[in-house]
């Protein structure tokens, strides 16, 4: 058997981080087993889905790096084909024309809740004569579900999970204008696609029981079925925006790499030992059904940031120049340009070390481009009193003859100028960097002097000496 999985979201929005972590377990276990990974978009409710939201949910996955297989599907297109279905159940008798009227129906469901019986459709056209519909009501068509037994799903993750079928009543399978439900285009789009294993979040498992009868009244083999808890929060509570219930775009723009959110989404849910950081290669060869658990998974941005660092340090150095530089030049208001371009590269290795994300990874790259003279953090102007000032000054004479500008003979020749005056070695490297970068953190500054070059360094000392 080859396996299908297929991705199926409502474009009525972003790419929830939900759906993002559903389209990566659908994709790791096609690949896992050299199978093919479908996407749909349910697009039917045609009030609500939006081509930008189609265009957002393509590039959030196309960010993820979660690569489909084959053109993505339309339901909406699909109509058509739904609803033939539809009719080949009514010939079958497995469907049933139903006449009752809007108003019928609310009067049923407010006597159900004034009785406090569940709201559910009670079967009055199940059996009776076509020829007693009243004039003038357009008919739906109605699933003729079975009353008696169980319905049950041997769920990868929920484990067996049955219900009555006197629980379950009559859905609709088309409106009363002819057009098909969610409920039975899911199953026949599911069919068509030849989908073997649906992989989804677990609020669909109720919908789940209701598809399950399309499937056996059509005589069509099931798919395997994996309900995945949802998120939650750190705090437990149902996962919102305050939590992280943000679309993809967003955690792209806050400045997280597509493997550390494939990594961190990995590991919400599913588990491989105490393994925590495991690459896409490994996660690939890992990843089953068995490992994802029953409990709900809770959002925690201070393990995706940790993630976040461990991938950054690992990241080439030119791309991540690629991904800062629109950041920089947005805040320098100019192009940096080749120079600027080779320095960024350079100061990477550096630089990398102590960011959580891009955003901070183009905030601490940012004085490398910067124009002159500096602006000073707060903390820096406190670093250059009148005193470091003179001294640096005095420093610029010592480093204007060096002829190899390299970080380590920069540093002997500043640690000599300080036991020359009886200092210790911080008392002059921390002006120093107030004076490189504006700021009292930078990578190593003898590093930051290297990269700068001799003679930006020394118009950097020279600029604070003068009126601001």
């Amino acid at each position: 058997m080859t396996v299908v999985t297929r991705f199926a979201p409502s474009p009525t929005g972003f790419l929830h981080i939900g759906g993002a972590r559903t389209a990566l377990f659908n994709w790791l276990f096609a690949r896992r087993h050299g199978g093919t990974f479908l996407l749909r978009i349910e697009d039917t409710d045609r009030a609500r889905s939006t081509d930008a939201a189609v265009e957002a949910i393509l590039d959030g996955l196309r960010w993820l790096e979660l690569n489909w297989d084959g053109d993505a599907v339309s339901q909406f297109e699909r109509r058509a084909r739904h609803a033939e279905v539809a009719h080949q159940m009514l010939a079958a008798g497995h469907a049933y024309h139903c006449y009752a009227s809007p108003e019928e129906l609310e009067a049923m469901r407010a006597a159900q809740k004034a009785a406090g019986e569940p709201m559910r459709y009670d079967g009055r056209w199940r059996d009776r004569d076509p020829s007693e519909a009243p004039p003038g009501v357009a008919p739906v068509v109605r699933l003729n579900a079975p009353q008696e037994g169980e319905t049950v799903i041997a769920d990868h993750v929920q484990g067996e999970v049955r219900v009555r079928n006197v629980q379950l009543d009559d859905m609709v399978l088309l409106r009363a204008d002819g057009t098909p439900t969610y409920m039975l285009s899911v199953v026949v789009d599911d069919h068509d696609m030849a989908v073997t294993h649906v992989i989804r979040g677990d609020d669909h498992l109720t919908n789940t029981f209701r598809q399950i009868q399309i499937y056996r009244a059509m005589d069509w083999n099931l798919p395997e079925f994996a309900h995945i808890p949802l998120i939650h929060g750190a705090d437990g509570a149902k996962l919102s925006k305050r939590h992280g219930a943000l679309g993809v775009d967003a955690y792209r723009d806050m400045g997280y790499l597509p493997e550390a959110v494939r990594n961190y989404l990995l590991r919400l849910g599913w588990g491989h030992g105490d393994d925590e950081i495991i690459s896409t290669e490994q996660a690939i060869e890992w990843f089953n059904l068995e490992g994802i658990g029953r409990s709900p998974s809770r959002f925690d941005f201070a393990k995706l940031d940790n993630l976040n660092a461990h991938y950054l340090r690992l990241a080439d150095d030119v791309r991540l120049v690629s991904l800062i530089l629109p950041r920089i030049e947005a805040k320098i208001g100019r192009p940096v340009g080749e120079i600027g371009r080779d320095l960024l590269t350079r100061a990477m290795p550096g630089l990398k070390q102590r960011a959580k994300t891009l955003v901070d990874l183009a905030e601490a790259a940012l004085f490398f481009v910067a124009e002159r003279p500096l602006v000073l953090t707060d903390k820096a102007v406190e670093q250059l009193t009148a005193d470091t000032v003179t001294m640096l000054a005095e420093l610029v004479e010592t480093l204007r003859p060096l002829d190899a500008w390299q970080a380590a003979r920069i540093e002997t020749e500043v640690r000599q100028f300080a036991e020359n005056r009886g200092l210790k070695l911080g008392k002059i490297a921390q002006p120093l960097r107030a004076a490189l970068s504006g700021s009292t953190v930078s990578p190593p500054i003898f590093e930051v002097a290297e990269i700068l070059g001799k003679t930006e360094t020394l118009a950097r000392i020279a600029d604070i000496s003068q009126p601001r």
